[in-house]
C-alpha cells in the first residue's frame, strides 16, 4: 500500500482523532498514577502504622500540590505548548510514583516523607488537563469539543476502573511497592509516546492533510472572535471577575469533591464499611468508573448534540445542571441501600451521572477562553482539585461522628448547589468581550 493510500485513511479519521485517543491514555496513567495509593492503602497503613485519618493526610497532600500548580500548568502550556509540557510532566508522575515506593518504613519521619512525595506528585500531575485543554483549543473545532473532550476524560475512568483489580492482583503476589513500580514505567513510556507523535499545532503536524486542516481552522474560527490573536495578553482582571468562570469554579469544586469520594474512599467504604472482602470489593471498585467511561462519552456526545440543535447554553449548561441533580439522588439513594451490592451499582450509578457533565467543563472553557483556554481551564481545576483535598480528609471525619450516610449526605448537598451555579454560567460570551 502506498503512501498515498495512508494518507488518505489519515484524512479520513484525522490526525486529531488519533492524538484525542492518545490524551486519553495520558488520562488514565495519571488517574493510574492517582488512584494506586488508595488501592495499596490498606497496606500502607499497616505497615506504616498509619490510620485512616493520617491516610486523608496523604491523599490530601496529592491534591493540594495538583491544586496549587493548576495556573501554573496552564500558563506553562500556553507559552511552551501541550506536547512538551504533558512530556515533562509525564516523566515527573513516574520518578514520584516510583518514589513512594522508596519511602522506608522504619524512618522516624516516614509519614511526612509520603506527605512531601505525593505533593510534589501532585505538583507534576498539575499540568494534564491545562495542556490537554490547550490542545482542544487549538486543534478541535468547536462543535466536536465535547466529544474530544468526553473521550479524553473517559481516560480517567479507564485508568481508575482498571487500577482496582490490576493493582490487587500485583500487591497480592509481588506487594504494594511493586504497584508502584509497575505504575512509573507505564507513565514514561506514554509519555515518550505523546512526544513522538504530537506536535502544538495542525499546521505543524507532517501527517495533517489539507483538508483536514482546512476543517480544523474553519471550525476554530467559527468558535473564535474575530479579533483573537495568538499574541493577545491574557486579561486576568476578567478573569477572576468573570461570573461565569467563578460559577464554573465552584460548581467544579462540587464535582470534585464528589469524584474524589470515589478515587479516595470508596475502595475502603466497600471493604470496611459494607464488609466485602478484597477480591469482591476490587470488583465493585470497578462498577463507578466503568459507568464514567461510558458517561463521558455519552456526554461529550449529547453536549455537541444538544449545541447543534438547540444552543451552547442548551447543550453545555443544562446537561450540567440535569448531571449533577441526578447525582446528588443517586448518591442518597446509594448510601441508604441495604445490601452492600445494591449501595455499589447505585453509587456507581451516581458516578455515571456526575461524569454526563465532565466535557461540559472542560469544552466551556475553551468556549470562553480561546487560545488562553489551558490558564482558564487551570483556574476552574484549581476548584474541582480543592474539592478533592477536603473531601479526602472531610469524608472519613464526617463518617467517624456522624456515619458514611451523613459523608454522602453532604456530598449530594454540594452537588445541588454545583448544578445550581450552572445558571449563572454563559458560554455565549469570551472572556476577551466580557464586562464583567
Amino acid at each position: 500500500m502506498n503512501v498515498g493510500y495512508w494518507q488518505r485513511q489519515l484524512d479520513r479519521i484525522g490526525v486529531r482523532s488519533l492524538l484525542v485517543f492518545w490524551l486519553m491514555v495520558l488520562s488514565a496513567v495519571a488517574f493510574l498514577d492517582r488512584t494506586n495509593i488508595s488501592i495499596a492503602g490498606v497496606e500502607i497503613g499497616h505497615e506504616f502504622g498509619v490510620d485512616e485519618v493520617h491516610l486523608g493526610w496523604i491523599f490530601s497532600a496529592f491534591l493540594v500540590g495538583y491544586t496549587v500548580f493548576q495556573i501554573a500548568g496552564g500558563w506553562l502550556a500556553v507559552r511552551l505548548g501541550p506536547r512538551r509540557v504533558l512530556t515533562a510532566g509525564v516523566c515527573w508522575w513516574g520518578v514520584f510514583t516510583a518514589a513512594t515506593a522508596l519511602v522506608p518504613p522504619g524512618f522516624t519521619h516516614s509519614l511526612a516523607l509520603l506527605i512531601a512525595v505525593r505533593f510534589a506528585l501532585g505538583a507534576g500531575e498539575a499540568v494534564v488537563y491545562p495542556a490537554s485543554n490547550q490542545f482542544v483549543a487549538r486543534w478541535i473545532p468547536a462543535a466536536e469539543r465535547g466529544l474530544a473532550n468526553g473521550a479524553i476524560f473517559s481516560g480517567v475512568g479507564v485508568g481508575s476502573g482498571l487500577t482496582p483489580m490490576l493493582l490487587t492482583a500485583i500487591i497480592t503476589n509481588f506487594g504494594w511497592r511493586s504497584s508502584f513500580w509497575f505504575s512509573a514505567v507505564v507513565g514514561i513510556v506514554a509519555g515518550a509516546v505523546w512526544f513522538a507523535v504530537a506536535t502544538d499545532t495542525p499546521e505543524r503536524h507532517p501527517l495533517v492533510g489539507i483538508t483536514e486542516l482546512e476543517h480544523i481552522q474553519n471550525g476554530l474560527q467559527a468558535g473564535q472572535p474575530r479579533s483573537i490573536t495568538e499574541n493577545d495578553p491574557l486579561p486576568w482582571a476578567r478573569l477572576f471577575k468573570s461570573r461565569s468562570i467563578l460559577a464554573l469554579t465552584f460548581s467544579y469544586f462540587s464535582f470534585g469533591y464528589v469524584a474524589w469520594i470515589f478515587f479516595s474512599w470508596f475502595f475502603i467504604y466497600m471493604a470496611r464499611v459494607r464488609g466485602l472482602d478484597l477480591r469482591l470489593s476490587s470488583i465493585f471498585t470497578m462498577f463507578p468508573f466503568v459507568a464514567m467511561t461510558v458517561c463521558c462519552l455519552l456526554g461529550g456526545w449529547m453536549s455537541d448534540k444538544l449545541v447543534r440543535r438547540h444552543s451552547l447554553r442548551v447543550g453545555r449548561c443544562g446537561l450540567g445542571i440535569v448531571s449533577l441533580t441526578l447525582t446528588a439522588l443517586f448518591l442518597v439513594l446509594g448510601s441508604e441501600a441495604a445490601s452492600a451490592q445494591m449501595a455499589g451499582i447505585i453509587l456507581a450509578g451516581g458516578a455515571g451521572a456526575l461524569y454526563l457533565a465532565q466535557s461540559c467543563f472542560w469544552s466551556v472553557t475553551a468556549d470562553i477562553a480561546g487560545r488562553h483556554s489551558g490558564v482558564v481551564a487551570g483556574t476552574m481545576n484549581m476548584g474541582a482539585q480543592a474539592g478533592g483535598a477536603v473531601t479526602a480528609t472531610l469524608t472519613p471525619l464526617i463518617a467517624a461522628h456522624f456515619g458514611w450516610q451523613a459523608s454522602f449526605a453532604v456530598a449530594a448537598a454540594l452537588a445541588l448547589a454545583g448544578a445550581l451555579a450552572w445558571l449563572a454560567v454563559d458560554p455565549t460570551t469570551k472572556l476577551q468581550e466580557a464586562s464583567e
